[in-house]
């Protein structure tokens, strides 16, 4: 990739990138140039009419221009656990937080991702308030923080994967307590902050269904994860407003041909809803990968998963993870040290595109939707407004790829952030 300057005395804020193909939301791909200006996508025709040469030309070598990756599952990488807050006396420990999470917001640019949403696995209830509101939308010289996963601790015991079933709860309902208190009992005015506010939960469990209603008026992404529900509790909780499904395939009961339980709801017309899914090899098999994909391609998701071990640099072997617990690290499994049980991953985002090209057998732009306009379209219209699409007036987070699916460079809000090879 090669990048030209004009002389020293144009001031145009504008960068054109050129000589290469623009990832478009159909799947398809077409060799335009795209124009940027401010931190935004404008219009060649803008562009032309404001009388501004670029201050700046982008040759992409033949390369492909896509929208940023949006990953809406990330437990934490290089060695930051978004789920861990140190409660020090003053702010100390909630500085400690905030410097992790620019932490990975500056190197996970180099796995192509430009938005991210910070997940907290089942955690001990005092955390939870104190973590969200560090987890308001912020943005710097990195990848965005569009918001908070709060993933648990409404779980279903028998689903529970590597959450700590001691700290599961139930939303049980008394007289004097609705099963909606459970829920703000934990979260707080989390969830009523700006920004993607997202939940898993199992309506199966007990208080849980009559609550999706009201979380979803409040403005939360409901999604039905960790949970052993039939197909007939699964398509009610859609009905009252679920939108996405976490990790298909894992953390619910398999496929089975009398009751096919939440993987049933794939490719409903009635109830169109979302699946993230781990396309990393180990958490689903590449064909049940390929038949998801078939079935609702529009709302696939890609999602990394990915834990404290997310990092290229970080080697093989034992890991400590919290006390007690230590995660073995074999490539890219990751796993409680002791057992077979995995904790998430290590795969880099851009892998887990170029794997869902070639295990679906689809192209590297069709694959690229599901991590863009797909995830964009699913947090809801403040995201999809502005993330996800090649467009005029939509923010200028972009990631080049070569065609096998490598990051060659990443830009948000028109910058450069990360390119292989410089260091």
């Amino acid at each position: 990739m090669v990048t030209t300057h004009p002389r020293s005395g144009d001031a145009s804020p504008v960068i054109r990138f050129t000589n290469g193909w623009l990832a478009l939301p159909d799947g398809t791909a077409v060799k335009r140039d795209l124009y940027v200006a401010a931190g935004q996508i404008i219009s060649g025709q803008a562009s032309f009419y404001s009388h501004a040469l670029p201050a700046r030309t982008v040759d992409l070598g033949g390369n492909l221009l896509a929208p940023g990756l949006i990953d809406v599952q990330i437990n934490g990488a290089y060695g930051v656990d978004f789920s861990e807050l140190e409660l020090e006396p003053g702010a100390e420990g909630e500085a400690k937080y905030v410097a992790g999470l620019e932490r990975v917001a500056a190197r996970i640019t180099e796995t192509g991702t430009t938005s991210f949403v910070p997940t907290i696995i089942t955690q001990k209830t005092e955390l939870y308030a104190k973590i969200l509101r560090l987890l308001r939308p912020r943005s710097g010289r990195g990848a965005h923080v569009l918001g908070y996963h709060a993933e648990g601790p409404f779980l279903h015991p028998h689903r529970c994967g590597m959450h700590d079933t001691a700290l599961l709860l139930t939303a049980t309902t008394t007289a004097t307590a609705p099963p909606m208190r459970a829920f703000d009992d934990v979260y707080g005015p989390g969830l009523d902050q700006d920004g993607v506010k997202m939940i898993t939960l199992a309506p199966d469990v007990e208080g849980v269904m009559g609550c999706v209603a009201g979380l979803t008026a409040r403005g939360v992404v409901v999604s039905i994860g960790h949970s052993d529900a039939s197909l007939d509790v699964a398509a009610e909780a859609v009905d009252r407003g679920a939108r996405m499904i976490t990790h298909l395939f894992n953390a619910m009961p398999p496929i089975h041909h009398r009751d096919p339980g939440v993987i049933g709801l794939l490719g409903d017309p009635q109830r169109p809803i979302s699946f993230g899914i781990i396309v990393d090899g180990l958490h689903s098999h590449p064909n049940t990968v390929r038949i998801a994909y078939a079935a609702a391609k529009d709302r696939c998701i890609l999602v990394t998963d990915a834990q404290s071990m997310l990092d290229p640099s970080l080697p093989d072997g034992v890991h400590d993870f919290r006390p007690g617990v230590k995660f073995r690290k074999e490539g890219l499994k990751v796993v409680i040290d002791g057992t077979d049980t995995l904790a998430g991953s290590a795969i880099p985002f851009h892998q887990c595109v170029a794997n869902l090209a070639s295990y679906a057998s689809i192209t590297l732009p069709e694959a690229l939707v599901c991590a863009t306009a797909n995830p964009a379209h699913m947090l809801g219209p403040a995201v999809a407004a502005r993330k996800g699409r090649l467009e005029p007036g939509f923010d200028a987070d972009l990631v080049v790829l070569d065609w096998q699916g490598r990051v060659v460079s990443t830009w948000v809000m028109g910058d450069e952030v990360y390119r292989a090879g410089r260091t």
